[in-house]
């Protein structure tokens, strides 16, 4: 193959310089892949090579210039491999996965190059820097020393080795978890067990089954959580048991696609990799870099959170049996499989509230054009056009142009909204092309999410849960949209880990608020709006079950740091007895209420970037919630609001450390409080 045939190697011609995804074809990912490789390992080596002293522009703007046809090919793969991973596409994922890691230890861990960085650093103070600058000496210093750039020769080499592997591992585990969880979709038979599901959702299902070759049946596909949102809906316990047993055994069955040993050895392998570096643990070291900076002040949030989450989760299910005592035929002991029917049911009792029936009302392109858009557009004076001459990664996948105001352009924003058995489970953003003004390139981005497509003709009715996701993953979208860099190495949402869901959780606060829910929230027939006493009962339940809700993700983060704390030592065996103690330490074993993800499918921690840092999530949500309030303060939705939140948070992207950024923007320091009265933890 030469260099002309293969679409990855050439800049594309296209707007904004997405990738020819039309042209591509599998077998051209390796063959980029390394030549890409080799060409930023000349443009280092041309670095340090340098005779002369070195100094900010031949050593640290010059390392941002390079690597840019790595880029380029990385972010085209790695879009495609998380959307649409075919089997093709799995086999190449599996095979980079250590050259990556390699080639990544090659240019952070290079003694020569560590040299020149330091030296820049030694003259900071002489030098005339602008903020940015300065931040970007600091940065590659700090992350070139954690990555190991400081080690000997033989502990580099070891640590090269312990990476490679670990590569290859998550990439197993990944894999793992899509094989099992397409193989214990829940196929039903009669059409009578789906009872209390809406039309949508059985052409959703009846649409699953008819993919696989099974016509007049119906499949169930599981997300990447524990739990399912049919469970609150289906009226056949039978059907709603064989649903959660599912989603609870995935890649722990003792089959091909077990994770257990694979797991144990990533968490054997990042503990010997921490003391290597000098760190007691794997969490004291992800968190050394973090907002946090140590397991200790995870551990301390994570416990004051814990208790009275625990007990208000108690509270619900007492509450919940008493429903089950008074109504069901034969009463039963509650279990983790009817939480979410039976919660609807003392909603409906407590607020007149019946979620599921709200559906109609969230019709998926009305809150695509009509909320998310409609909320983007007061705040930040940006619109959206659909470029359907544009063609993304797979035929499912929509492509937008983003403009100012003014008209200048913003970027391109790619919405892949449905599940397909080779897309990852869950939700989440991701780069396709990153902003530089270096590189003279303009933000792409693609939000994923994991909606089942009902059958041709049917409306796709989004739930509740669903509509928040979309409000919040546009908000990771939105950070890449806006941050307006020099610099490759900050741009979008390149930020601590334990800051980078700040801004996705703040755009979630437009999802009832009243200008924004009026104008998406219409009956998808009828165009009738939500019935204002409805809404207001909606705003009434914002703490009802958060004891449940916050119960199990405070036991997924807990789970994490758990495993990341383990020291290098002796390899933990049972996998069932480690999560069972760790649970009970924090007070959250409950198996009416399971940990959101269980070890063998917390995709977040085993094969994506959130190991020791699932925590984020909750930390992250102080400053969200902090900055609800600020914006309920200053008159809510106006651009005047949006614009100070867009130049001083997300216009930033990773140029400026995180929470001095938060005080530019607040005025001060994030306050619990509101955090505390939002999951009603304030008693």
């Amino acid at each position: 193959m030469t260099e002309a045939s293969n679409p990855l190697l050439q800049p594309s011609t296209l707007p904004y310089g997405l990738p020819d995804f039309n042209a591509i074809r599998p077998e051209h990912y390796l063959p980029a892949f390394r030549q890409a490789f080799d060409e930023h390992r000349r443009e280092v080596s041309a670095i340090t090579a340098v005779r002369s002293l070195p100094t900010f522009e031949n050593t640290i703007e010059a390392l941002e210039r390079s690597g840019e046809l790595l880029d380029r090919v990385a972010h085209a793969f790695y879009t495609v491999s998380s959307a649409d991973a075919t089997p093709e596409i799995q086999a190449i994922d599996e095979e980079l996965a250590p050259l990556m890691a390699a080639h990544q230890d090659a240019i952070r861990l290079d003694a020569q190059l560590y040299w020149r960085v330091s030296q820049v650093h030694g003259q900071l103070d002489d030098l005339d820097l602008d903020d940015e600058q300065r931040y970007l000496v600091e940065r590659h210093l700090r992350e070139m020393s954690h990555a190991g750039a400081g080690l000997d020769d033989d502990a580099k080499a070891r640590l090269t080795g312990l990476n490679q592997r670990l590569s290859s591992l998550s990439t197993t585990f990944e894999k793992n978890l899509l094989n099992d969880t397409n193989e214990l979709a829940v196929l039903f038979d009669d059409v009578a067990e789906l009872d209390g599901l809406s039309a949508g959702e059985l052409s959703a299902a009846s649409r699953a089954a008819a993919d696989r070759g099974e016509e007049g049946k119906h499949l169930v596909t599981l997300p990447l959580f524990s739990g399912h949102p049919y469970l609150s809906a289906l009226t056949v316990r039978e059907s709603r048991r064989r649903i959660m047993a599912a989603s609870l055994t995935r890649a722990s069955r003792g089959n091909g696609n077990d994770n257990r040993a694979v797991l144990t050895e990533i968490v054997r392998l990042r503990a010997e990799r921490a003391a290597l570096l000098g760190y007691a643990s794997h969490a004291a070291y992800i968190t050394a870099d973090e907002t946090a900076g140590s397991p200790e002040a995870v551990e301390r949030m994570l416990r004051r959170l814990a208790v009275p989450a625990a007990r208000n989760a108690e509270r619900e299910r007492v509450a919940l049996q008493e429903i089950i005592d008074q109504s069901a035929p034969e009463p039963f002991e509650l279990e983790a499989h009817d939480w979410a029917f039976y919660t609807e049911k003392v909603r409906q009792a407590r607020y007149d509230i019946d979620t599921a029936a709200l559906r109609p009302w969230f019709e998926a392109e009305r809150v695509l054009r009509d909320g998310v858009f409609f909320a983007a557009t007061k705040l930040y004076g940006v619109s959206f056009t659909e470029r359907e001459d544009l063609d993304a990664y797979h035929p499912g996948a929509r492509v937008f142009e983003v403009h100012d105001t003014d008209g200048a352009a913003v970027g391109l924003y790619v919405l892949d909204l449905y599940t397909r058995d080779s897309k990852r489970g869950g939700a989440w953003m991701n780069p396709i092309v990153s902003q530089s003004a270096l590189r003279g390139t303009l933000p792409v981005v693609a939000n994923n999410l994991n909606v089942s497509q009902p059958g041709e003709g049917q409306p796709t009715l989004l739930t509740l849960d669903e509509v928040t996701t979309l409000f919040h993953e546009f908000g990771h979208a939105l950070h890449g949209l806006f941050a307006r860099v020099t610099y490759p190495h900050f741009s979008g949402t390149n930020v601590f880990r334990d800051f980078v869901e700040f801004p996705s959780q703040v755009n979630e606060m437009w999802i009832l608020w009243s200008e924004v829910l009026d104008n998406y929230a219409r009956h998808y027939e009828t165009g009738e709006a939500l019935d204002p006493g409805i809404v207001e009962r909606l705003r009434a339940t914002e703490t009802f079950d958060q004891g449940h809700a916050t119960s199990e993700y405070l036991a997924a983060a807990w789970l994490d740091q758990a495993w990341h704390r383990v020291q290098d030592g002796p390899e933990i065996g049972d996998v069932a007895a480690f999560e069972a103690a760790a649970l009970e330490d924090v007070g959250l074993r409950n198996a009416v209420v399971p940990t959101r993800y269980s070890s063998t499918y917390f995709a977040h921690v085993f094969s994506g970037g959130y190991s020791a840092g699932y925590y984020s999530y909750i930390w992250s949500e102080v400053l969200d919630a902090d900055t609800v309030e600020w914006f309920r303060e200053n008159g809510g939705l106006t651009r005047e609001n949006g614009d100070r939140f867009r130049q001083r948070l997300l216009g930033v992207g990773g140029s400026k450390d995180p929470l001095e950024a938060y005080r530019d923007f607040r005025g001060r320091d994030a306050e619990i409080g509101p955090l505390l009265t939002r999951r009603g933890l304030a008693d």
